[in-house]
């Protein structure tokens, strides 16, 4: 077989077939992306206008053809600037993110050590702030913070937020199974109706969620209680076996069931 013979067989069989997967992946992907943020609804109004555009012009209605030929453009526009910050979010994720998972993740012996040390600080009333990243890289943010690269253990999470601890005012950020850095400052959420009881931690896990996929922890100073955010919304009020729930899959699976999401009590969308 020539190098001719080789060259058509892969352009006519190869080819389409690799061309196809690739497409097909890409667009996995970019939807994995779009539905974690709000964005989604952007696309939503994209496939409504064309939608609406494809009818008149089968039906030959030309009012509607040209009205909808003036108003596509700006529509488009407006949607753009309203979505802004999704669509920031989105490059950001782009830019930031893996298209595969890397590096160990959280076994469950770890994952119970976090569990253990909330429900600990949940009994003296000591908040804490405690990062799982992801996919998402977290590097700017654990690079602002004080390196540890300890192994994860409830006694040490518990010492880190202790009251006379220097490094109790910010987060950790849990990467690749261990303690990557402490006193990290993430960033608040600029969303208008998170509870107004709400401090500054609540509204800085839930801006994680915001910025990129990491999931968050989160134990109240005021009430004691323990709560999970992520994809842009927290759960408030969980207990330790749903935290436990949802940790183990968030970080396994990258995702709930139905039944998993309806535990807790969703405060920001």
């Amino acid at each position: 077989m020539d190098i001719s013979a080789i060259s058509t067989f892969f352009s006519t069989y190869i080819s389409p077939v690799l061309d196809v997967l690739l497409l097909a992946f890409l667009i996995y992907k970019t939807y994995q992306i779009l539905v974690k943020t709000q964005a989604i609804q952007l696309i939503k109004g994209l496939l409504i206008v064309a939608g609406i555009y494809a009818v008149a012009f089968f039906l030959r209605l030309p009012t509607v053809s040209w009205l909808m030929g003036i108003l596509a453009p700006g529509l488009l526009v407006g949607l753009a600037i309203v979505f802004q910050p999704e669509l920031r979010k989105i490059f950001m994720r782009l830019g930031q993110g893996k298209l595969f998972r890397s590096g160990p993740q959280p076994k469950a012996s770890q994952i119970e050590a976090v569990v253990t040390s909330c429900e600990i600080l949940s009994q003296m009333r000591r908040g804490a702030l405690i990062v799982f990243g992801r996919n998402v890289s977290l590097k700017e943010i654990s690079d602002r913070g004080v390196k540890l690269d300890a192994i994860l253990s409830s006694s040490l999470i518990v010492s880190i937020f202790a009251h006379d601890n220097p490094l109790h005012d910010g987060a950790i950020v849990i990467q690749g199974g261990r303690i990557a850095s402490a006193a990290c400052f993430l960033p608040l959420s600029d969303q208008q109706d998170i509870k107004k009881s709400f401090g500054s931690r609540h509204r800085a896990a839930l801006g994680m969620s915001e910025e990129s996929d990491a999931v968050v922890v989160v134990v109240s100073e005021e009430t004691g209680a323990i709560s999970l955010a992520y994809d842009s919304k927290l759960y408030y009020g969980l207990n330790g076996e749903q935290i436990r729930t949802k940790l183990a899959k968030l970080l396994e699976f990258g995702s709930l069931d139905e039944q998993d999401e309806a535990q807790g009590q969703a405060y920001a969308d």
